[in-house]
């Protein structure tokens, strides 16, 4: 924290009288120059202690969790994400969609028109009507068969013709049906040049890759839909940490870019190979995912909780960081309604629930208390 030479500032005003002479005040300001070096006593009135609304706290034994560091995205499971493309490749007529629109599962996204449509329906329609022949020829030859009168030869090559053309038929109508044009239409006669693609899940347009006009062929992806539903994270966690890997281990994430707050999650399937990278997929759930506008593909860090551990901790408002060192305020006395403090460098660990693990420190006695809070109005 840049903040303590401010904060040493503020303690040493506390103890100046109103009636203070200008020579009283330089010495002051220059005890604030020194206060780093010397380590002089702080003192503190108890009176703007209760009005900064500050606190003594004492060290304590505090469970830290032991982590496995690592990064990852956010993530949707693969049947919820559709990309759009047609079967049959074709001019874009329509599409009325923008990235961010909602779309429910069989909503029209976007008409193609193609001359090879009016083609295949014509093939269908002629199929269909050679085939009611055919059925027709095959019963026949099937009962002269039956009563002797004509050839097995005659039955067989009538059986052969109607079971190949009911085979082009029902090839032609599933490819109509994929092409989203009714069958029943096309034998009623209604051709048309033009088909419409349906939405095949529910959710938001992410990208929109044509516009009218376009012309698209069947590789080509027109737009997509993302349902988020059930986003989840995917995190890569390294080969030597593998073994760890427990599920319903708990996972504690943020997104930096997004702010500085922490969210909860499990472990629940891990990967079962190492990747190029040397790495291994692990698929983690969120907790209160609905509470969060969460984005997929948004970057996290991640912790994976693998066990803990017990530790010297004080509250992390305690922890004053100058120059990448760290320093707690140790109370020294409580007298004449005036706390002096002294400084006393520390190292520090991680932080969790509020507080910072002391993993070095000087050998405090037992019940010793330091300065915590106040900070709020330092950093004005």
């Amino acid at each position: 924290m840049k903040f303590y030479s401010k904060y040493i500032f503020l303690l040493l005003i506390f103890t100046i009288s109103c009636g203070k002479s200008e020579k009283e005040t330089d010495v002051d300001q220059q005890l604030e120059k020194d206060a780093l070096v010397i380590n002089e006593a702080i003192k503190l009135s108890k009176n703007q202690f209760n009005l900064e609304k500050m606190e003594l706290a004492q060290v304590q034994k505090k469970s830290f969790p032991i982590t496995i560091k690592t990064t990852g995205m956010v993530d949707v499971p693969p049947n919820s994400r559709a990309i759009i493309s047609s079967f049959i490749g074709g001019y874009i007529k329509n599409t009325p969609l923008l990235i961010g629109d909602k779309v429910k599962k069989g909503q029209p996204l976007v008409t193609i028109e193609n001359l090879e449509f009016i083609q295949i329906q014509q093939e269908f329609l002629e199929v269909s009507e050679q085939l009611n022949y055919l059925r027709s020829e095959y019963e026949r030859q099937k009962q002269l068969f039956d009563e002797n009168i004509s050839s097995k030869k005659s039955f067989l090559n009538a059986e052969s013709n109607f079971k190949k053309t009911r085979a082009m038929y029902n090839g032609l109508r599933k490819k109509l049906e994929m092409l989203n044009i009714d069958p029943e239409n096309v034998e009623n006669g209604k051709i048309t040049s033009v088909v419409t693609i349906y939405a095949p899940i529910s959710g938001s347009i992410t990208s929109v890759d044509v516009s009218a006009g376009t012309y698209v062929s069947p590789a080509d992806a027109i737009m997509e839909i993302i349902n988020t539903d059930h986003i989840h994270l995917e995190l890569k966690v390294f080969e030597k940490d593998a073994l760890k890997l427990k599920e319903d281990q708990k996972v504690t994430f943020k997104i930096p870019e997004y702010s500085g707050e922490v969210f909860e999650g499990e472990v629940h399937l891990i990967g079962k190979s190492i990747d190029e990278n040397r790495t291994i997929q692990v698929h983690a759930h969120m907790k209160d995912d609905e509470k969060h506008q969460f984005i997929v593909g948004m970057f996290v860090e991640a912790n994976i909780i693998i066990n803990e551990s017990l530790q010297n901790a004080l509250p992390e408002d305690a922890i004053i960081e100058v120059d990448n060192k760290n320093y707690v305020l140790l109370l020294k006395s409580d007298e004449n309604d005036l706390y002096t403090f002294t400084k006393n460098e520390v190292i520090v660990g991680e932080s969790y629930n509020g507080f910072k693990e002391l993993k070095v420190t000087i050998p405090f006695k037992e019940n010793e208390r330091f300065l915590v809070g106040g900070f709020n109005l330092v950093n004005e």
